[in-house]
């Protein structure tokens, strides 16, 4: 059902600086901007900065790993019948890719997500 670690999503307070601070620290440009997400590939990973703080604040604990899923809506399903809970639904992130968050029983984030593009090196 996992298909293997994919993102890893830090929420950020300031994406510009964000931005700034991740592309030197990593020596990389991103690759996808908006001012709602910037994308870096890096090592064959995604590192996202999300400046949505409401459901995850930044700092300790405002980092989500998104494991790779061949189909959301199972891996949601197989994931709160296993006893987590779903702390942000399935949503459309564009070009046929989908995330969900679900929080175990311990209250650990685990991001889950479903995208087509991604290919495993």
């Amino acid at each position: 059902m996992v298909l293997g670690l994919r993102t890893v999503i830090y929420h950020v307070s300031d994406l510009k600086r964000a931005k700034v601070w991740y592309a030197a620290a990593f020596g990389v440009q991103p690759y996808f901007d908006e001012p709602y997400y910037v994308g870096f590939q890096i090592g064959g990973f995604e590192l996202g900065l999300d400046p949505d703080v409401t459901g995850v604040p930044p700092g300790p604990g405002g980092c989500v790993a998104y494991w790779g899923v061949p189909n959301l809506d199972s891996a949601v399903q197989e994931f709160t019948k296993a006893g987590a809970t779903v702390t942000a639904p399935i949503q459309d992130v564009g070009g046929d890719i989908r995330v969900a968050t679900v929080a175990d029983p311990f209250g650990n984030l685990l991001g889950l997500i479903e995208n087509p593009h991604f290919k495993a090196s």
